[in-house]
C-alpha cells in the first residue's frame, strides 16, 4: 500500500530536472567509479566549474523538504534497535526498518511487537512473528451456574425418587428372608415333637 502519493509525485517531478553527478574522469578510466567523489584540485576544471564539464553536487539541487527522507511506499523511514523503540512509531505514517547490528533474538520479538501493533517492516527477511499460545477462553460463573441449574426439575425428582425404591425392595426382600427362615424352623421343630409324641404313645402301648 502506498501513501503520500502527491509528495512522491512532486519529488519524482523535480528529481527529473536534476543532473547526474558523477566522479571526475570516471569515464576517462576503468578503475574510477562513477560514484560521486567532491574534486579537491589546485587547477580542477570540473571544481572550477569550466563550461562542459559534469556539475557539483550542490545544496540547490535537494528535493522538497516535506517528502525528504520517504520510502517509496511513502512511508516515513524510521530505523529500530529494540521493542521499545517501537512505541514513539505512528503505523499510520511511519514504517520500521531494523537496525543492521540487531541480533536474531531480538529481531524476532521487534517483528512480533510490530505485526501486533500492525506497523509496516521494511526489512522482515525470512523471519516470522513468533507464534503465542492460544489463551484458553475460561467462562464466567454466572454461566457455570446457570448450566448446573438448567437440569429439568422433573429429571431431578425423578432420580431421587428411583433410590429410595430400590432401596424400600432391597429391605422388603432382606425381611421376607428373614421370616421365610423362622417358619421353615418352626414346621421343622413341629414335626419334631409331632415324632416324638408319637414314639411316646407307642411306648406306653408296648
Amino acid at each position: 500500500m502506498v501513501i503520500n502519493k502527491e509528495l512522491l509525485q512532486l519529488r519524482k517531478k523535480i528529481a527529473e530536472k536534476r543532473p547526474e553527478f558523477v566522479r571526475q574522469e570516471s569515464w576517462r578510466y576503468k578503475k574510477l567509479a562513477s560514484n560521486w567523489r567532491k574534486p579537491k584540485g589546485k587547477d580542477n576544471k570540473m571544481r572550477q566549474q569550466v563550461s562542459g564539464v559534469p556539475r557539483l553536487v550542490k545544496v540547490g539541487y535537494k528535493g522538497p523538504r516535506i517528502s525528504r527522507g520517504l520510502h517509496p511506499s511513502g512511508y516515513n523511514d524510521v530505523l529500530v534497535f529494540n521493542t521499545r523503540d517501537l512505541t514513539k512509531i505512528d503505523p499510520k505514517k511511519d514504517a520500521v526498518r531494523i537496525a543492521h547490528g540487531v541480533g536474531n533474538k531480538k529481531r524476532i520479538d521487534i517483528v512480533t511487537e510490530a505485526t501486533k501493533l500492525k506497523i509496516k517492516i521494511l526489512n522482515p527477511g525470512k523471519i516470522e512473528a513468533k507464534k503465542l499460545p492460544e489463551k484458553v477462553e475460561t467462562k464466567p460463573k454466572k454461566e457455570a451456574e446457570a448450566k448446573v441449574e438448567t437440569r429439568p426439575k422433573k429429571e431431578a425428582e425423578a432420580k431421587v425418587e428411583t433410590k429410595p425404591k430400590k432401596e424400600a425392595e432391597a429391605k422388603a426382600e432382606a425381611e421376607a428372608k428373614v421370616e421365610t427362615k423362622p417358619k421353615k424352623e418352626a414346621e421343622a421343630k413341629g414335626k419334631k415333637e409331632v415324632k416324638s409324641k408319637s414314639s411316646r404313645k407307642k411306648v406306653a402301648k408296648s
